[in-house]
């Protein structure tokens, strides 16, 4: 289930532990149209790149592979500026594997596209199982930051590829001690990093009246098993989004009322 124990609340104020989206168009704009509610952004987390010296102690030699997966725009910038640190040349004949075409393009920061062999992906590494069987002879190195979802490199396990993952940036927890928690109904978190990051910002934190949100199954995971309650989920069958599941939890307690 996507809601669990609704009651009698009146939802003033929401924090989301994510930046403010880009666009004022976002879902999260409607709910605060539609409900007249306040919706703060302040992340939790934030990634940050590894020094020259702390990639070095993996000992990896960027001259044995020939094929790199891009599993997002992050890890390209990453991956490109850890190479100008440490005065690496990468050659033409390297493959790229993006895992969407909005990152295949984002090369082209990097690479002359008429120059490289460019494969993406929609939104899955699966779909492109059919390039990845073509260019079984190749060595992969995937751009992962540490913690990384196993789940990220199963398709390439699956395919038999060799590949080796290679952590070029870290999650680590903002300060948020200067946040009243408090002043939040509603807290939604989006990675395990998330809630790890709210004890070590708040290692007494009692969740009282606070409704949790989660969006993911090992953020809601890692939620339980610190001791939160969680009352609004996604993805669920009735709640694709967790902005969805909000408009819902939000629709209810009106009714509740």
């Amino acid at each position: 289930m996507g809601i669990k124990n609704v009651k009698a609340l009146k939802i003033q104020r929401i924090l989301i532990s994510q930046p403010p989206p880009t666009s004022d168009k976002s879902p999260y704009s409607e709910l605060i149209n539609k409900y007249n509610v306040k919706i703060d952004f302040k992340p939790f987390i934030q990634v940050e790149p590894l020094t020259p010296r702390e990639f070095r102690q993996q000992h990896i030699n960027f001259a044995d592979y020939t094929a790199i997966v891009f599993t997002s725009k992050m890890h390209v910038d990453n991956f490109f500026k850890m190479c100008e640190e440490l005065r690496v040349t990468i050659p033409e004949t390297m493959k790229y594997f993006c895992i969407n075409e909005a990152t295949a393009f984002y090369l082209q920061k990097y690479v002359v596209f008429r120059k490289r062999k460019i494969f993406y992906g929609n939104n899955q590494l699966e779909d492109m199982k059919d390039y990845f069987l073509k260019n079984k002879d190749c060595n992969y190195l995937v751009p992962v930051t540490e913690p990384h979802k196993a789940s990220t490199l199963e398709a390439l396990n699956r395919f038999n590829l060799k590949y080796t993952a290679a952590v070029f940036s870290r999650t680590v927890s903002n300060n948020m001690k200067d946040v009243n928690l408090n002043d939040y109904q509603i807290i939604v978190f989006f990675t395990p990093a998330g809630i790890k990051s709210l004890f070590e910002n708040f290692p007494d934190f009692n969740q009282g009246n606070i409704i949790i949100g989660t969006s993911g199954t090992l953020t809601a995971q890692a939620a339980r098993e610190a001791g939160l309650n969680v009352q609004i989920e996604s993805p669920t069958k009735e709640f694709a989004s967790i902005t969805a599941a909000l408009d819902a939890f939000i629709k209810k307690c009106l009714k509740e009322k």
